[in-house]
């Protein structure tokens, strides 16, 4: 029976205490009442009678909380809570030294860092098999590196070289890798979410009109809430709840789209609310806290494979840097950003694992050691790499680059000095 079937629980309550969150919700679906059964452990801290806030003031000196202490009630292997420590690790190291690499010129265009929102993404994909597939947003570095592409392929990428994952066009963008079942990384916000919708009907179809029985394949949608008011976001929950697709949609809402307040931009910021809407499961979860994303995305997961629907699932979460490395960051208050800096999902989990006796520091230390090594590599392979050739310019950019792209004679018309001027004869 889904642990969503039977559910007494709700997520726990936003951490800073973003909004009303009620004692005993329930989540309506098209097969009657659901009630939880998942046991997160309780709110770190709680919430205002004054309801919601805006995310400028999400840190009062009446309503501080400690930094965060993870929690579990199910049990977690040795093995199982060292591959996620190392899996988070690898995504803070790699996107740090972006920025070292970025502010070098080594990279160019627009980058997004994932620091702080670590916990959701590792929350959900080491859980998922070879055949599951992933869709992330523009910052979609460290989702890609968790789905199984090698640090040196990323890195090659973002540097625009040959030997990236797209060989050097897709850039910091646009990560794809089908070996991987990473379907894109997507500039524009919301677009990500049809193509996972696709995938996730492809699934279906394959089990059920071409009758391979073994195809129970996942896909997982990932996105920010800056996504959850377009017209993308909701025509898809209606499709996938309809035909009961294969797919989570999960919202990393780090609270602010670019410099909006989430607060300020929708009329109800309880995403999770949209899922019943549309007869599937809403949840919320502390994106910070690795073990309960880790929880609910294992629920969300098995139901979705056994044919039971999509689940909507909202990971309360904080980017710990701007926007992009563009941006200066001046529009989130100081308090706020040190509240957040102080629940660093990282720290948090090192601290449960040397508590819970899982691990000692020295073996902790051996494996950031382990994780700096693989991420300097990747450095010394990407730089080292050749530049793409003039020659590919034009490939997967046409469905017959001899009808445009190459003209009379086999050469590329982009070589041509004339095609250039506008002048040479299409």
């Amino acid at each position: 029976m889904s642990a969503f079937s039977a559910l007494d629980f709700f997520p726990a309550y936003s951490v800073a205490c973003r909004g009303r969150r009620p004692s005993s919700p329930t989540f309506v679906n098209a097969g009657g009442l659901l009630r939880c059964s998942v046991q997160i452990p309780r709110p770190l801290s709680s919430c205002s009678a004054a309801g919601r806030h805006d995310s400028a003031k999400v840190v009062s000196n009446d309503r501080q909380v400690s930094p965060a202490s993870l929690q579990l009630t199910s049990v977690i292997s040795r093995e199982e809570v060292l591959d996620l420590y190392e899996d988070m690790v690898l995504g803070r190291y790699f996107e740090d030294m972006c920025a070292q690499m970025y502010y070098r010129g080594k990279m160019f265009g627009f980058v997004h860092l994932y620091n702080g929102q670590e916990a959701v993404s590792s929350g959900f994909i080491r859980l998922l098999t070879a055949r599951d597939s992933i869709v992330s947003t523009y910052r979609d570095h460290v989702p890609c590196l968790k789905q199984g592409v090698p640090a040196r392929a990323v890195m090659a990428e973002l540097f625009g070289k040959s030997t990236g994952c797209c060989r050097g066009q897709g850039g910091s963008m646009h990560m794809f890798s089908r070996e991987h079942n990473l379907l894109g990384g997507f500039a524009f916000i919301g677009e990500g979410i049809p193509v996972a919708t696709g995938a996730a009907f492809s699934s279906k179809y394959r089990r059920e009109v071409l009758k391979e029985e073994t195809c129970d394949d996942v896909t997982v949608a990932f996105f920010g809430d800056g996504t959850c008011n377009n017209g993308q976001f909701f025509e898809c929950l209606n499709m996938a709840a309809l035909w009961k697709l294969p797919i989570v949609f999960v919202v990393e809402n780090n609270l602010w789209a670019i410099g909006m307040s989430h607060i300020r931009a929708t009329s109800d910021p309880d995403i999770w609310k949209k899922g019943p809407a549309f007869g599937m499961p809403g949840v919320h979860v502390d994106g910070m806290d690795v073990l309960q994303v880790r929880e609910v995305a294992k629920e969300a997961i098995t139901r979705a494979r056994r044919g039971e629907g999509p689940t909507l699932v909202e990971c309360e979460t904080y980017r710990f840097r701007g926007h992009s490395l563009a941006d200066p960051d001046e529009l989130r208050r100081p308090d706020e950003k040190a509240h957040y800096a102080s629940r660093d999902p990282i720290v948090a989990l090192k601290k449960y694992i040397i508590e819970q006796n899982l691990a000692n520091e020295s073996e902790l230390n051996a494996i950031e050691k382990r994780i700096n090594t693989v991420v300097e590599d990747a450095v010394e392979y990407a730089d080292s790499s050749a530049l793409p050739p003039r020659s590919q310019l034009l490939e997967n950019v046409f469905a017959d680059p001899k009808g445009f792209g190459i003209g009379p004679d086999g050469k590329y018309r982009c070589e041509d000095p004339l095609f250039t001027q506008g002048t040479a004869q299409v």
